[in-house]
């Protein structure tokens, strides 16, 4: 029994890897993903995000590997607006009620079809993009509605280096991981 079900786990993982091998397109939620979820607002009525580093550098290491990168979000913020300014990241798409028809959108305006973009979400207005992508992925602390339809719920928390890890099995597979020993 344990061996079928250690088969059964190579058998995934060889078709996750092969798959995120084909990634073009790398989208991402902000609230609970790029972020812990919080939302801090001070006295004068500031809002603050907290995003991390890590994460940062991960979209930057995408990009440097020729791949595309996209915010889909909800909320519509100055605060992702300047992340997203800052990260260079070409696609910014707040405010967006229908995050799948956004991609879709966004992936034929590309030339890509919808199996070579990855989708990172974490609660349950992301289920009809995480279910139409290529590989699908939630932060740890994802809604397990969520977790129960994604190809990979990452170790690492919204906020605390969920998209880092999706972004090196992202370019791992396609040979410009850093354990690779090549630079993307």
């Amino acid at each position: 029994m344990a061996r079928r079900s250690s088969t059964r786990k190579a058998v995934r993982s060889n078709l996750l890897r092969k798959r995120l091998s084909q990634i073009r397109l790398f989208a991402t939620d902000v609230d609970g993903v790029l972020t812990d979820g919080g939302m801090y607002y001070g006295e004068s009525g500031d809002e603050w995000k907290k995003f991390n580093t890590r994460d940062g550098m991960g979209v930057k290491l995408l990009q440097r590997g020729g791949i595309l990168t996209a915010i889909v979000t909800q909320e519509r913020t100055k605060l992702v607006a300047r992340r997203a300014e800052k990260l260079a990241i070409p696609e910014l798409h707040q405010g967006v009620m229908d995050k799948l028809l956004c991609i879709r959108e966004m992936a034929e305006r590309h030339g890509l079809t919808m199996s070579q973009v990855a989708y990172i979400g974490d609660d349950i207005n992301d289920l009809e993009a995480l279910r139409s992508v290529g590989v699908s992925a939630s932060p740890a602390d994802g809604m397990p509605q969520v977790a129960a339809v994604v190809d990979y719920v990452c170790q690492k928390k919204g906020g605390e280096g969920a998209v880092r890890e999706i972004v090196e099995m992202i370019l791992e597979a396609q040979g410009q991981g850093s354990s690779s020993g090549k630079r993307p």
